[in-house]
């Protein structure tokens, strides 16, 4: 048997793809299918929307039901319509946000010119950003433009806005700001 140039890269072809498929084990043979259970079985499963864009990921979060109430997974909903059980890197770690041992829950305070934090009352520091707040929109306020038109507004106030609330949190949060006056309204996911 002669062997031509075209013949020898048939048949190495049908060699390569001959040995890459056995190796794979696959067997004609029909099988049965085998329930598998999840790790999470035993959690509570709640629907909920991802917050850190304006996309709207639904997701599931699966919660500890021993008490604690802690996230012990959370994963895409297959079943949502804009993600279809995709998630994004920051979606799919979201549960860092609650879940980490660095977040700060305590009130810290660094008095001007110095290094030094330090722990404060939730009282003190709410008690203190409100006068702050008066403070500065009553030195700041701008009752008329140039052009002498009524704009009632401040400009000494900016407001950085989160991701990490939805839409109701954010309408709330865009009512107070506009309501003291604020025109520079910003919101991180744009930064």
């Amino acid at each position: 048997m002669k062997l031509g140039r075209r013949e020898f890269i048939k048949l190495s072809a049908t060699a390569t793809a001959v040995t890459a498929f056995a190796g794979l084990g696959f067997n004609m043979q029909p099988s049965t299918a085998k329930a598998m259970l999840l790790k999470t079985h035993w959690a509570k499963e709640t629907t909920s929307i991802c917050a850190f864009c304006s996309v709207g990921c639904g997701l599931l979060v699966h919660t500890d039901t021993s008490g604690s109430g802690r996230i012990i997974n959370l994963e895409g909903n297959p079943d949502h319509p804009i993600n279809e059980g995709a998630l994004c890197s920051k979606g799919a770690a979201l549960a860092q946000t609650v879940e980490t041992e660095n977040r700060i829950t305590t009130v810290k305070y660094r008095a001007p010119y110095t290094d030094q934090w330090v722990e404060a009352p939730w009282s003190w520091a709410l008690q203190r950003i409100a006068q702050r707040v008066k403070e500065t929109r009553d030195e700041t306020f701008v009752e008329s433009n140039g052009n002498g038109q009524v704009v009632n507004r401040t400009e000494g106030i900016a407001h950085v806005g989160s991701a990490e609330i939805d839409n109701e949190e954010n309408w709330c949060l865009q009512s107070i700001m506009r309501s003291l006056g604020l025109i520079y309204i910003e919101h991180q996911a744009r930064i």
